[in-house]
């Protein structure tokens, strides 16, 4: 696909300036262009900074922080221990917080996998984002097949897209990514090895992640068989969230002079529902079950202490990974950060049961909704000796890590993005940033809209159904979402809703329904 779209966004920060995107780029353009432009922007920027006498950024330390980025998969907000949780225990990320900065109000980038991560990678929000749904069937297919029939990953982001791998890695950073990719498969544009990432191992389809024992996991372009497993079973041998923690730490080894940045997008607890027996018989026999009407994804005997387990298990294995930084000496010269994709998953799916868990925290909404519920989500940082330790009530989002790990690292991060540099907060020497607005957009489930401006929530569903009303609630006073006050506040309805159209760039990929008009 060809087609070029110009995005016109006139954001403070923006300058009104109007940019362009191209969806799906070549592969030989990005072996020449993308090339080309990198060297000329790297002379051009030295040059700026020679001229101005400035380095790039007065945080970056003598020696450039390493990062440490763990993502879980559909962990609600409600489902850590310091974020509230009564069942499940996660004593190690409880750990990590109490040394660090815990976000209350901390969102995703989307309220489903594949357009949450393309937020993170790329600094851009839903409504310019290149990724804005899950979606596995397209005209990429007909390449990941001859390397496997079954698993065709999704939409990749396009081979123009400078993500954080991307901008760290010219700064001299090493870069792996272990866990769920979902951004492209091997072969496309957006695989992670064509994104800036040294190194990939674990599944770049996200259904092929919906099995934690498979028969096989990626290694860059190998297929890696993992013993014990035949990929259709409930239980085998070799459990993928431990071989991802092996990896995260041989890579830690390998790379402890630094600089160095490393991607663990976790498959757990995403559905379905498997764990070591080990970690099972934490729980076993100590959670009431309850009979449920199976979804798909494999069944387990005892879903709800299964689920209880997997999230222990993965609290355990991201404890692995923070001792090993710390027995290394390498915490005070690291910044750690976990927080999820999205909201807990929704209707006892496959087992789960986000009510009895209480795994949104008593918000509304799960995953794929734009409601708090869906979007909200945990975020800890710890940078020893230099995060302050406590909660912060900073209003922030998935688009602002790009731009906040730039700063801290001392690059420049591109000027067309639309998060904010939380950098000086996560240090303790700046208030946090002020914004308008923050925004998002999901095409499914009807066409979805929400805006989020200090205290107040609007939110636009049904919108392929025609309906063009907005809702509007009092985060500071209905933290649920259960009043619209939207007849109330007429003037703040108008407000959110200019916002709204001022974020969102019609995508010829992803139309917004009831939005957009059809697209050539």
């Amino acid at each position: 696909m060809n087609r070029r779209w110009r995005p016109s966004r006139s954001r403070a920060t923006r300058r009104n300036k109007v940019y362009q995107r191209t969806p799906f780029a070549s592969k030989r353009a990005a072996n020449g262009g993308k090339q080309l432009r990198r060297l000329l922007s790297m002379v051009l920027a030295a040059c700026a900074l020679a001229a101005l006498d400035l380095a790039p950024c007065a945080l970056a330390a003598d020696r450039p922080p390493n990062f440490v980025f763990i993502l879980a998969d559909d962990l609600g907000v409600g489902e850590l221990g310091c974020y509230g949780q009564q069942i499940i225990r996660t004593p190690q990320i409880d750990r990590l917080a109490a040394g660090g900065m815990r976000f209350t109000q901390f969102y995703a980038g989307a309220p489903v996998c594949a357009p949450c991560r393309c937020t993170l990678m790329t600094g851009l929000h839903t409504g310019h984002a290149y990724i804005r749904e899950n979606r596995e069937k397209g005209p990429w297919t007909r390449r990941v097949e001859p390397l496997e029939s079954k698993f065709t990953g999704q939409e990749p982001i396009p081979d123009d897209a400078r993500t954080l791998a991307e901008l760290l890695k010219q700064q001299g950073y090493a870069t792996a990514a272990v866990g769920k990719w979902g951004l492209g498969h091997l072969g496309t544009s957006g695989a992670p090895t064509s994104q800036g990432f040294d190194s990939f191992y674990g599944y770049y389809c996200q259904r092929h992640a919906h099995n934690h024992f498979p028969a096989f996991l990626w290694r860059n372009d190998q297929k890696q068989p993992q013993p014990g497993n035949d990929g259709k079973s409930l239980s085998g041998e070799t459990y993928s969230q431990d071989q991802f923690v092996s990896a995260a730490k041989a890579f830690i080894r390998e790379h402890k002079d630094g600089p160095f940045f490393l991607y663990v997008p976790l498959t757990v607890p995403h559905l379905s529902i498997q764990v070591p027996d080990e970690s099972l018989a934490q729980y076993a026999g100590q959670i009431q079950e309850a009979p449920y009407d199976h979804k798909g994804y494999q069944k387990h005997p005892a879903p709800r202490a299964g689920y209880a387990a997997m999230v222990t298990h993965m609290d355990q294995g991201v404890g692995e990974i923070v001792d090993l930084i710390d027995g290394l000496n390498l915490g005070e010269n690291t910044l750690i950060v976990f927080t999820s994709d999205n909201g807990p998953t929704y209707d006892r799916l496959g087992g789960s049961d986000s009510d009895f868990f209480n795994s949104s925290a008593h918000l509304r909404g799960r995953k794929g909704s734009v409601y708090e519920g869906g979007i909200r989500s945990p975020l800890i940082a710890r940078w020893t000796g230099r995060t302050p330790s406590g909660e912060t009530a900073a209003l922030a989002a998935m688009w602002d890590l790009l731009p906040t790990l730039c700063e801290l690292a001392g690059v420049r991060a591109p000027e067309s993005v639309d998060g904010l540099s939380l950098a000086g907060a996560l240090l303790g020497s700046e208030s946090p940033p002020e914004r308008p607005y923050l925004y998002w957009e999901y095409p499914p489930n009807g066409g979805q809209q929400a805006v989020r401006s200090g205290r107040w929530k609007g939110v636009r569903t049904d919108l392929a159904a025609g309906n063009r009303s907005w809702q509007l609630y009092d985060l500071a006073t209905d933290r649920s979402e259960t009043t619209d006050v939207a007849a109330e506040h007429p003037d703040v309805v108008r407000r959110l809703s200019a916002y709204a159209k001022e974020a969102h760039v019609a995508s010829p990929l992803f139309p917004l329904p009831g939005v957009d008009e059809a697209l050539p």
